[in-house]
């Protein structure tokens, strides 16, 4: 007998090759008011995916063709990348084959024969989160922070919607769900922590800015269009300065030395000099302390 359940409205992709078992999950999501959908295969999972947007999807380990691991992998990675929470259904109970489910992108595993009372309650629990989840990076882009977290080499963990579109319309986000390499040079450079603000790699389309690790160690990275989202540009419009006068501001505002200004930028001591003069007076300062402040003040009212 299936006890009932709190209602929540949803849908659920079945990926499962097993009759039997597809119709026992099937009533049992159906009961606890949840739509179900069904595919029999990876393939046909993932041709589902480009017209629907489950909220959690069940996914069989072993099928033939494309197993779960291949169809999970597939799915958390461009172009599908799909946000649902994943929980495999498998007989497999290893822990060898616990990892491999998590480690192509699953949240969660249930073993076969389903219990389906445990399994309505998983499905409960992960679809909530991941609505939660989902309205945060929402939110982000409501707030014009359109953020993505990534790993050093540049596998995407996950992106707000806008972060997202900025990549594949500016052709950084590769069809295996990876940046591009103009990033991956870029990543290894960043520092563990963003407490003084990292140089940002300006690729024309876009403009993207370090804003620290997730608490799983990824890097989080804000894009911006290129047109609004140089810093270089931004100084140099608000305060009517020179491109090579911006560049020293932002290095200044950075807290770096005027000989490592000149290091990095490749001018001498004495231009850098020059071009100090020239901005303080142009920001109405006298001091390197006071430049840098309004330099950051600006920075970070726009970032």
């Amino acid at each position: 007998m299936i006890r009932s359940h709190a209602t929540i409205a949803s849908m659920a992709l079945i990926v499962d090759d097993d009759p039997g078992s597809v119709g026992m999950v099937s009533e049992a999501l159906e009961v606890s008011g949840t739509t179900v959908i069904v595919a029999r295969d990876g393939q046909r999972a993932l041709e589902l995916l480009e017209r629907v947007d489950p909220d959690v999807i069940l996914l069989d380990a072993m099928m033939p063709v494309m197993d779960g691991f291949e169809t999970c992998r597939r799915m958390k990675s461009a172009p599908v990348m799909t946000d649902a929470p994943i929980i495999f259904m498998t007989g497999l109970t290893g822990s060898d084959d616990v990892r491999r489910g998590l480690q192509a992108g699953g949240v969660d595993y249930v073993t076969k024969p389903v219990k389906v009372n445990e399994l309505i309650a998983r499905v409960t629990t992960h679809i909530l989160n991941a609505r939660q989840m989902r309205d945060l990076r929402n939110a982000f882009d409501t707030q014009n922070r359109a953020l993505v977290a990534m790993d050093v080499a540049g596998r995407i963990a996950w992106g707000s919607p806008g972060a997202l579109q900025l990549m594949a319309e500016a052709g950084i986000l590769m069809p295996d769900g990876t940046a591009s390499a103009g990033m991956t040079t870029w990543l290894p450079t960043l520092p563990d922590q963003a407490v003084t603000r990292a140089p940002a790699l300006n690729l024309g389309a876009v403009v993207l800015h370090y804003a620290g690790r997730t608490g799983g160690g990824d890097l989080l990275i804000r894009i911006e269009t290129g047109q609004r989202g140089a810093p270089e540009a931004l100084l140099a419009e608000s305060f009517g300065l020179t491109g090579r006068e911006s560049e020293v501001l932002l290095w200044l505002s950075q807290g770096k030395a005027n000989r490592d200004i000149a290091e990095i930028l490749t001018l001498s001591a004495r231009t850098v000099n020059k071009h100090l003069e020239q901005i303080y007076d142009k920001l109405g300062v006298d001091n390197r302390t006071s430049a840098a402040l309004l330099a950051d003040r600006l920075l970070a009212s726009r970032g």
